[in-house]
């Protein structure tokens, strides 16, 4: 199972807290945050990171289904 993660350069404020709780699946250019890699294995940590963005610019899809941010 693969999962998509996105990051709305629109919303994205650059907090970094994405890049903190998951290095190896977004970091920071220039000063907005970018995915890794578009397509990851099902981690939990993608949805953590989705959750904890304060401008809600991270989006985590399983297929057509968005799974993250979790309500």
């Amino acid at each position: 199972m693969t999962w998509t993660t996105e990051v709305d350069q629109g919303r994205c404020m650059g907090s970094g807290m994405c890049a903190a709780l998951a290095p190896d699946l977004f970091r920071l250019e220039d000063t907005h945050a970018a995915p890794v890699h578009a397509r990851i294995p099902a981690d939990e940590r993608a949805l953590d990171a989705a959750d904890s963005c304060p401008a809600l610019a991270i989006v985590v899809r399983d297929g057509p289904h968005t799974i993250g941010p979790r309500p």
